[in-house]
């Protein structure tokens, strides 16, 4: 069976207790699916910034709790990579408000992700990525995200900072006492588009990797109270030539998370300077 992504707030307090009892509340989650299944998918939008994708070659076993059955990762030699992706929003709302999406919040995100080489069935799924964690800095994304969405199962964080200043990248991620992973990493700016020898088996130079592991038009996710998968089809339109490689500061900071999967060391790293991101449809497979 898929592991246990049950969202704990990072609060005991009243409002953390009541937040994870409605996130928990099956009967809430039936309730949303019944109504917005007759409605049209109310398309999301966001001018995402400062992109930093941090990637580890782990084994396949380690990571074989994550995978829901019938999904096959792409792997060499019985490896396989996994990804943080972090960045800041851009006011992330209704794409149909237009201009008045600028009202909307701008949230940190930090998506984890394992890429799909066949989806149940043996159907290919090129492009495609399994959710394993999300986390955000702000509540109302967290909780929202949990209840009116299946592809995206969020977490909070009890600290969580991502800034950029003259090429330095500084990310930290604290769960405290909630379910939200750990991740600490500082990378600087650099020419050195040099593909790490443990990335030979997966890709033929540097420009292919980042190519493969940022251009995706969709994610997938466990939906652990039905069993189900969800996939939603995004919109990533990412310039590959815009992208600049990074370079780990000191040691990345990794959580019991991702030192129980085997992504410790260094990470390949880059940044994505801007991109505008959609979420255009989703649905239970």
């Amino acid at each position: 069976m898929p592991y246990d992504n049950t969202f704990v707030h990072p609060s005991t307090s009243l409002i953390g207790r009541l937040a994870n009892r409605i996130v928990a509340s099956r009967p809430l989650l039936r309730t949303r699916r019944a109504l917005l299944s007759r409605l049209p998918f109310l398309q999301l939008a966001s001018d995402v910034a400062n992109v930093v994708y941090c990637t580890w070659v782990v084994d396949v076993a380690a990571v074989a709790p994550l995978v829901p059955r019938g999904i096959t990762l792409a792997s060499r030699n019985g490896r396989t990579l996994f990804t943080t992706l972090t960045y800041a929003h851009r006011h992330f709302g209704p794409r149909i408000a237009g201009p008045l999406r600028r009202v909307f919040p701008s949230p940190l995100q930090s998506n984890w992700r394992l890429y799909v080489d066949t989806l149940p069935g043996g159907i290919p799924a090129d492009g495609t990525v399994l959710f394993v964690k999300n986390v955000f800095n702000h509540p109302l994304y967290a909780l929202g995200s949990r209840v009116f969405s299946d592809a995206l199962p969020s977490h909070l964080a009890q600290r969580f900072t991502h800034t950029e200043q003259g090429g330095r990248y500084d990310t930290l991620l604290s769960g405290g006492g909630g379910s939200a992973p750990d991740l600490r990493c500082t990378a600087q700016a650099t020419d050195d588009r040099t593909l790490p020898d443990a990335f030979a088996p997966f890709f033929d130079d540097w420009r292919d990797a980042v190519a493969s592991l940022s251009l995706q038009h969709a994610a997938i996710a466990h939906v652990e109270d039905c069993d189900r998968l969800a996939y939603a089809s995004i919109d990533l339109p990412i310039d590959v030539d815009a992208v600049r490689p990074l370079k780990t500061v000191g040691p990345v900071g990794c959580g019991n998370f991702l030192a129980g999967i085997g992504a410790t060391g260094e990470p390949m790293c880059f940044v994505v300077p801007d991109v505008a991101f959609r979420v255009l449809s989703e649905r239970l497979l």
